[in-house]
């Protein structure tokens, strides 16, 4: 269940937005062209 995936290249600069209760797993939020 995820809404507008970004898909992310090896060596894309990404910001990740951490979860607070799980922190294995974050979500990437912006992907820089």
């Amino acid at each position: 269940m995820r809404q507008n995936y970004i898909r992310v290249l090896e060596g894309d600069r990404v910001k990740v937005e951490m979860s607070p209760y799980d922190l294995t797993r974050g979500r990437v939020t912006y992907r820089y062209k």
